[in-house]
């Protein structure tokens, strides 16, 4: 049941007098819930316990935090149905699409469940003292990685239940030991009730403190802006746009004490295609990309926005049969009238630059925040003369650009901006003619990819989910995968410290039989 409280550590909780709905994109309605925002008193006391908690929380066993990360996930799993039906009342997706986001965000959180039990992420290391070492003793020094303290998640619109309440980001700061303060999404608060109530009961159930998490609604900007100016907060994590995620770094760096923001921003994820794949198969990669431009509204951070190739008879088949087929698929409806709303105004000032021309757009009427996909295709020279065409547009568009020869196809993959991924589409054996543009597309993305679409992102340890700016605020994190959990540590050293008196991590015995670097060595042995 949602009651459209904030959870104030394990209290439900609705000081404050604003109240906001949720909104129904498939069916253009408000939800039924009323949302209640959280009061200015209601955040610092989300910090002060959070505050609190880490210092009980960041000294938990690997073991005890596997426990609770993997509690939610059972308590999330336990929501059954009705969490599927609310979040597709509030976003406007599929029930199929529920049930798939549903099923990674319990896959995270187990993933991160073993990690953290396996307890190798502390990165220890160890370098023993040589007393007797000349002209200078050497000391006895051992490393490992600590959590950083109280963590804000911002809820991406596009993913209620991934990137969200106790998606990637949440995951990895708990497993980090790091108590979370989500600043929910206001298109998906009741979802994010949900799931804050399935990690309330968890921490209830394995003895965590209170205050480890706790879940704020907001329609505004201002409790997001007092979260990341609260001196007790010492991390940020976000997904959305460049100039949310902007804002908040830019907010974060001037505080007194500057705290990180990992901000996972805009993209437009550059497709390369090359001449000899054009010639041979322009048809079926365009068939191909028609589904990944249209996939999800085209909501997804790694849609594929532009699309580069050389002036060629290929080209020209591939950017005719992307015309044909892509007003062939049906639109669907995007996640809130505001997101439909900013796709058709950022639609209209990309067609408005001079030179650029339409290839194909779905002409035909549609219901209430549906999204009509639009191809367009401008020349190689236009394109590096105006910036506004590298801008993302959030929904169903693609830009071709048609280049002269190699040496403009890298000159604009050089001039572009940091993305989450690049992808290059090439014929058997031809790629290696075309080093200078893998080099130069390695330069500005992420992840590179061979033959296939941007569009799906694979939870595991290979997987970089980050970019050069503005794809993300620091290219050295990935939001995915169990490496994330770097983003909310630090790495701490102890000096000539006393065996008994070390974390289990660094004890000479190496009691939970972790991977350690000693003395330069690689080893599970003991000291």
């Amino acid at each position: 049941m949602i009651t459209g409280k904030n959870y104030i550590g394990n209290q439900l909780s609705a000081t404050g007098d604003k109240i906001f709905k949720t909104f129904n994109p498939l069916l253009n309605i408000e939800n039924d819930w009323d949302i209640t925002e959280a009061s200015k008193n209601e955040v610092n006391q989300a910090v002060q316990l959070a505050s609190e908690a880490f210092k009980t929380y960041s000294k938990i066993s690997g073991a005890r935090k596997a426990t609770f990360l993997r509690e939610i996930a059972n308590e999330i799993e336990a929501l059954g149905d009705e969490l599927l039906q609310v979040y597709s009342s509030e976003s406007g997706l599929p029930n199929g699409r529920a049930m798939g986001e549903r099923g990674r965000t319990l896959g995270q959180l187990r993933a991160f469940a073993n990690h953290v039990e396996a307890g190798n992420w502390v990165d220890a290391s160890i370098d023993t003292a040589q007393p007797d070492r000349e002209p200078i003793p050497k000391v006895d020094l051992r490393k490992m990685n600590i959590a950083l303290g109280p963590v804000v998640v911002f809820g991406a619109s596009n993913f209620p239940l991934a990137f969200s309440t106790a998606g990637g980001d949440t995951a990895a700061a708990l497993a980090a030991g790091c108590p979370v303060i989500v600043k929910s999404h206001p298109m998906h608060a009741g979802t994010g009730e949900m799931v804050a109530s399935a990690v309330i009961k968890a921490a209830e159930k394995t003895g965590m403190p209170n205050g480890v998490f706790s879940n704020l609604n907001s329609s505004g900007i201002e409790v997001g802006q007092t979260l990341v100016q609260h001196p007790k907060v010492k991390a940020v994590g976000f997904t959305g746009s460049i100039k949310g995620g902007r804002a908040l770094y830019d907010l974060a760096a001037k505080r007194d004490e500057p705290i990180p923001v990992f901000a996972e921003m805009g993209s437009i994820n550059p497709v390369v295609l090359l001449p000899k794949a054009l010639n041979n198969r322009a048809d079926a990669i365009a068939k191909t990309y028609a589904g990944s431009i249209t996939l999800g509204s085209g909501q997804f951070c790694t849609n594929p926005g532009l699309i580069i190739g050389i002036k060629s008879q290929g080209l020209t088949r591939f950017v005719n049969t992307l015309a044909e087929d892509i007003v062939k698929i049906e639109p669907s409806c995007m996640l809130h009238p505001n997101i439909a709303g900013a796709y058709e105004t950022n639609k209209e000032n990309a067609l408005a630059q001079s030179g650029l021309k339409v290839l194909a757009g779905y002409e035909n009427s549609v219901e209430p925040n549906y999204a009509r996909q639009v191809v367009t295709t401008v020349e190689g020279d236009t394109f590096l003369n105006n910036p506004t065409l590298h801008h993302e547009v959030f929904g169903p568009f693609s830009l071709v650009v048609q280049c002269e020869n190699k040496a403009q196809l890298e000159t604009i993959i050089s001039k572009l901006e940091g993305q989450l991924t690049g992808t290059i589409i090439s014929d058997e054996n031809e790629i290696s003619e075309y080093s200078n543009v893998v080099n130069a597309l390695q330069n500005r993305v992420g992840r590179i990819i061979f033959n296939g679409v941007p569009t799906g992102v694979e939870v595991c340890p290979s997987m970089q989910h980050g970019g050069p700016y503005p794809a993300s605020t620091d290219s050295r994190f990935t939001a995915v995968g169990v490496d994330s959990i770097k983003r909310w540590v630090r790495p701490f050293s102890y000096q000539d410290w006393p065996n008994e008196l070390l974390p289990d991590e660094l004890k000479n015995e190496n009691p939970l039989g972790i991977s350690r670097l000693v003395n330069n060595v690689k080893t599970t042995a003991k000291i």
